[in-house]
């Protein structure tokens, strides 16, 4: 009887709190965790997973951050977020960043963990079409999105190859109508994503000996791809939790390596009309083709090259007139990085 009184007791002292010492102590609270929107280059997609693993499992709450995760549409879409501070953090390519600092120089935005170690543009055509090679595209019709941002290199490809471009009829499609097109034979290759234009072509039953994906940068295309990004002013004013965003989420890329069957989920619950084989299939693409790649596997996850980073911004100039060309530095900024030990590739 006593401990039931003394419970009621308690009740009524709590009740008759003052109202704004509850909301001090909601605000506290709350106030412990720094708000994070983040932006992904896409939808909800097999190579998202790594971000939204830590979701999942707590890592970014751990690092005291409330993050939030919203897909795109468009390749500058993730860029424009950032630069104009509507999100704090994003993920895009940094070839398009390239190109978006130099027309907007003082766009407070940089590149600050490389994940696309090379990227994923590539041309993907059908045996059946004719096309097994680079120079087997003359004579024949190129699908390419004009905004697309593997379409954006074939300058490059095309002198890397030695490819007769006068001989190549470039066709002008739109994004949802790419690969039906190719699959429907209209066109006899197109420009992409690896792991979204096979993937997209084997689900509308293309055999799968019959396509075929040359990933440019096996032809010649030596450029990094997507990399997390930062709004430089949130960075300035919140390092850490920058740094913090960096630890977890390279514990959710980790996990996402050793795990990809598991790490899916995190995917799939977030997109109802994907298909988990497709789906891991089209993560563990990213993974081998584009993330672990042999440098990485030498050097560790996040950082780049910087010798490497000013030749791709120079093979950049084959296909854009810069204002200003930028060095490496003014592009990627590793302070933020994690140590060198924990990035390691293991």
């Amino acid at each position: 009887m006593r401990v039931v009184v003394r419970f009621a007791a308690v009740i009524r002292r709590f009740a008759a709190a003052p109202a704004a010492g509850l909301l001090v102590a909601f605000a506290t609270a709350a106030g412990a965790q720094t708000p994070v929107k983040f932006t992904l280059d896409f939808k909800f997609e097999g190579p998202a997973a790594p971000f939204l693993v830590p979701l999942d499992k707590g890592y970014y709450k751990a690092e005291g951050l409330d993050v939030t995760i919203d897909p795109a549409g468009a390749l500058l879409e993730p860029i424009n977020r950032v630069a104009a501070g509507t999100y704090d953090i994003g993920f895009g390519d940094i070839n398009s960043l390239i190109k978006f600092r130099d027309q907007n120089p003082d766009a407070p935005i940089k590149a600050i963990f490389m994940v696309y170690n090379r990227p994923a543009f590539s041309i993907v055509g059908r045996k059946s079409r004719g096309v097994s090679k680079p120079k087997d595209l003359e004579g024949k019709k190129l699908g390419a999105p004009a905004p697309d941002g593997a379409y954006a290199q074939w300058p490059i490809f095309v002198k890397a190859n030695r490819i007769d471009a006068s001989k190549v009829t470039i066709e002008n499609v739109g994004f949802p109508v790419r690969e039906p097109m190719l699959a429907a034979g209209q066109v006899d290759a197109i420009t992409g994503l690896s792991f979204s234009s096979f993937i997209n072509l084997k689900d509308r039953g293309v055999p799968v000996d019959d396509i075929v994906v040359m990933l440019m940068a096996d032809y010649g295309v030596n450029l990094y791809g997507n990399a997390i990004i930062v709004n430089s002013k949130f960075a300035a004013e919140k390092p850490e939790a920058v740094k913090g965003f960096l630890r977890a989420f390279l514990k959710g890329l980790k996990f996402t390596v050793k795990n990809p069957a598991n790490a899916i989920d995190s995917v799939i619950k977030r997109n109802d009309v994907a298909k988990k084989n497709l789906e891991l299939e089209r993560l563990r693409m990213a993974l081998r083709d584009n993330i672990l790649t042999p440098e990485v596997k030498a050097n560790g996850y996040g950082g780049v090259d910087m010798g490497r980073l000013d030749g791709a911004i120079e093979q950049i100039g084959l296909t854009y007139e810069f204002k200003i060309r930028p060095k490496a530095a003014d592009v990627f900024d590793a302070s933020f990085l994690p140590a060198a030990a924990e990035r390691k590739a293991n």
